[in-house]
């Protein structure tokens, strides 16, 4: 929530920091930026999330399931897969479907 509260603020420099070292080695900060906004516009500019399900996986991850407006008017449901990293808990990638039951 914190990284979509960054976001919320275009400021991406915090919201990158929540990324997972794989997410990091993968994207650099303009990039991360970049594929943010052009892939998940809803994410990229919240006007609504609420946590809908936690699930730790056997491989240790967490699957958190969030429910986003976007200020665009279209909702989606995000999977966000969280790894363990020094520091705390790291965004290591979500998976966007619509959700239309978000009113």
């Amino acid at each position: 929530m914190k990284q979509l509260e960054a976001f919320r603020r275009d400021d991406y420099d915090t919201a990158y920091a929540f990324a997972s070292a794989e997410i990091r080695q993968m994207f650099d900060r303009a990039a991360f930026e970049r594929m943010v906004r052009g892939g998940y516009p809803e994410i990229a500019r919240s006007t609504f999330a609420l946590i809908a399900d936690t699930r730790a996986t056997p491989d240790g991850h967490l699957h958190v399931r969030v429910r986003i407006r976007g200020a665009n008017g279209n909702s989606v449901e995000a999977l966000y897969d969280m790894v363990s990293e020094p520091g705390g808990w790291r965004i290591n990638g979500v998976v966007t479907k619509p959700d239309p039951g978000l009113a």
